[in-house]
């Protein structure tokens, strides 16, 4: 099972280089560079476009949405947030900005195209009461009302996943 160690082995220990363990020490007493010391910066974002066009443009997105909900076309809030993928990818816009703002444009436009409804004398808490009693909720509007506006937020959101996902990266990334 063993095998005698010969003497030249023997004249090896504890010398340099006759244990080969993979360098796991500094070799001749030098030390390694301690790492540099952390220093918490906050640079200023790096986007494109001024603030006043990216509110004129979710506004717009906001009456958009708004409208073609009125007319039936209730993906809109899709197709608007896959548009803002693309252009928050473009213009480096981060997730914690652009997930609320596609957030708050799909709530506000659906809620606006139910609001002008309203306005108009359509039956649209009756409505929300019916559902909610078929869908055997409680028979209040807010249930079925909150249910669209959740629902026309996630398409926001999967469009703009969605818009991200395609989007080439900026020049530079």
């Amino acid at each position: 099972m063993t095998r005698p160690v010969s003497r030249s082995e023997v004249d090896r220990l504890g010398k340099r280089g006759s244990y080969k363990l993979g360098g796991l020490g500094p070799v001749g007493g030098v030390r390694p560079v301690p790492p540099r010391p952390f220093k918490p910066s906050f640079p200023r974002p790096q986007h494109r476009g001024s603030l006043p066009g990216w509110i004129l443009t979710a506004a717009a997105a906001t009456i958009l949405i708004a409208g073609a909900a009125v007319i039936g076309v209730w993906f809109m809030p899709f197709i608007v947030g896959i548009v803002t993928g693309v252009a928050t990818r473009q213009g480096r816009w981060r997730l914690r900005v652009s997930v609320p703002a596609v957030t708050s444009i799909a709530v506000a436009g659906w809620g606006l195209a139910l609001w002008l409804s309203a306005l108009k004398g359509l039956p649209v808490g009756a409505t929300a009461r019916t559902i909610a009693v078929i869908a055997g909720l409680p028979p209040v509007a807010t249930v079925p009302v909150a249910i669209t506006l959740a629902v026309s937020a996630a398409q926001g959101l999967a469009g703009l996943w969605l818009g991200r996902s395609l989007a080439p990266g900026p020049p530079g990334d």
